[in-house]
């Protein structure tokens, strides 16, 4: 059964910086791409960063771009997602997910076959 595990999350101020993992045992990993959402309260999931399995392309929302950095080590199923420069709209549940490729539907995260359960992350002023 394929599993995800997020970890990471935390409080942390305005400006500082966390690095969030998410590992996949059980998960034929270098195969898929993944994937980082993230939903606050009262709002939609939205997509933050994806990786493609290789590790060659990466996507970002605009909203964290130049902030955050996604990155892959495929001999450790793990994925990770470095969050500098946090703001307090950052705050949020953060999830990690797996899907086939690089596509709209991964990207909107209806085309992810498998999701963590999350980690919160709660930015402070």
């Amino acid at each position: 059964q394929v599993q995800l595990a997020e970890s990471g999350g935390g409080l942390v101020q305005a400006g500082g910086s966390l690095r969030l993992s998410c590992i996949a045992p059980g998960l034929t990993f270098s195969s898929y791409a993944m994937g980082w959402f993230r939903q606050a309260v009262g709002k939609e999931r939205e997509f933050v960063a994806a990786i493609s399995w290789s590790g060659s392309s990466t996507y970002y929302a605009d909203s964290v771009k130049g902030r955050f950095t996604i990155s892959r080590d495929n001999a450790k199923n793990t994925v990770y997602l470095q969050m500098d420069s946090l703001k307090l709209e950052d705050t949020a549940a953060y999830y990690c997910a797996a899907g086939p490729g690089i596509t709209k539907a991964t990207l909107s995260g209806a085309g992810m076959h498998y999701w963590g359960k999350g980690t919160l992350v709660t930015v402070s002023s």
